[in-house]
C-alpha cells in the first residue's frame, strides 16, 4: 500500500488510517478523526477516510 496523504491539513497517511482501524475495536469515523485528527481541519478528505474504513471493515 501507498503512504498516500489523505488528509494535508493534518498530514495523515493512508496507512495511519488503516492502523488506527486494524488496531482498535469497533472503530467509527469520528474515533478516526479523534484518534489521527484526520478530517478535522476543512474536511474535505472525510469522505475519503469513510470509504477506507468501509473497505478496512469488509476484510
Amino acid at each position: 500500500m501507498e503512504d498516500n496523504i489523505i488528509c494535508n491539513c493534518m498530514d495523515v497517511s493512508e496507512h495511519e488510517i488503516v492502523f488506527t482501524i486494524k488496531n482498535n475495536e469497533d472503530v467509527n469515523l469520528q474515533d478516526i478523526m479523534d484518534i489521527t485528527g484526520a478530517g478535522t481541519g476543512c474536511g474535505s478528505c472525510v469522505g475519503d477516510i469513510e470509504e477506507i474504513l468501509e473497505r478496512e471493515l469488509k476484510k
